[in-house]
């Protein structure tokens, strides 16, 4: 059996040797799409992220299983692949503990002022100070804050029980209408953007995300309000979301973008309230322990398939 990885340097420089246990194996750090075709025609198996694999590709190659290194498949038409027998089979919850912990990371940099006093520090003013504190930037904490919390799946429930843990109000909407919890609060849209003191996106992006938050739904957001996306780009418009920083104080953390890598001259490189906005590139889920949990579920979904045909 002949398994191909098209896009390794996803992976962060991951050791993929455990899968030649099953088979030749032939890793490619990126690939173009122009080199898809070329690189797979003779595999039956192949692992990748985020290249497409569309119909086009589907019928210049006798793929039997694709293996997502990941947990959303919108890059690869699985019905197609359905229609032509082709197995596709993704990884779920790997870096929900990673993903919980950035989403805080981001949420306490601007509740703490963290850039910003790193930076004064580093300057000097501390050695200036004629106190042991200061109080340039008001610190707030969590505790009696109104978290909202758009998409209450794995990680939006993780992120839900962390932030009582410090103290918050919980509440929830629902991007799928199915996800259900008695803990918190449900509420539509309008409610948690009106009511909610820090609002974290943990949803996929498909036709009832796409542009969920737009500039009217940040016209709702109240003064000093935070807002952080871990869930995917696209969620937010982004034009939208740089005029709002730059007309409204507001705070951004965002890991995602609609298109990734970040395009040049992005309206969000344009802002004048930087403070107010954090940028990470997509690196929430990126952990070393959320990778080793990745490529273990990766091996057993190949395993799962060597042994029993799905």
């Amino acid at each position: 059996m002949k398994i191909v990885c098209l896009d390794a340097a996803t992976l962060g420089g991951a050791d993929l040797s455990i899968f030649k246990e099953f088979g030749e194996l032939e890793i490619y750090d990126l690939t173009s799409k122009e080199d898809v075709v070329a690189r797979i025609s003779n595999a039956q198996v192949i692992m990748i992220n985020k290249i497409i694999i569309d119909k086009e590709v589907i019928d210049k190659t006798n793929l039997k299983l694709i293996l997502q290194l990941g947990t959303g498949v919108n890059n690869i038409d699985t019905s197609y692949a359905k229609e032509k027998g082709i197995i596709v089979k993704n990884a779920s919850g790997y870096s929900t503990k990673s993903v919980l912990s950035h989403t805080f990371a981001l949420m306490f940099a601007f509740l703490n002022h963290i850039p910003y006093y790193d930076k004064w520090s580093k300057e000097g003013k501390w050695c200036e100070s004629p106190i042991f504190t200061d109080f340039s930037r008001i610190l707030h904490s969590l505790c009696g804050k109104k978290h909202g919390i758009i998409g209450l799946g794995t990680i939006g429930k993780e992120v839900a029980q962390a932030s009582t843990l410090f103290g918050s109000e919980v509440y929830y909407y629902s991007t799928s209408g199915v996800n259900f919890d008695k803990q918190y609060k449900k509420l539509n849209l309008e409610e948690l953007l009106t009511i909610c003191d820090v609002i974290s996106i943990h949803a996929p992006l498909n036709e009832k995300t796409k542009n969920l938050i737009t500039k009217k739904e940040l016209k709702l957001l109240k003064d000093e309000a935070i807002l952080i996306n871990v869930g995917r780009g696209g969620i937010i418009d982004e034009n939208d979301l740089a005029w709002a920083i730059d007309t409204k104080n507001i705070k951004a953390g965002l890991d995602v973008l609609e298109i990734e890598p970040m395009i040049k001259n992005h309206s969000l490189l344009q802002v004048k309230n930087k403070e107010n906005l954090i940028i990470t590139p997509h690196v929430a889920w990126a952990s070393v322990e959320s990778i080793q949990n990745l490529i273990q579920m990766v091996y057993e979904n190949l395993k799962e398939y060597v042994e029993n045909g799905k």
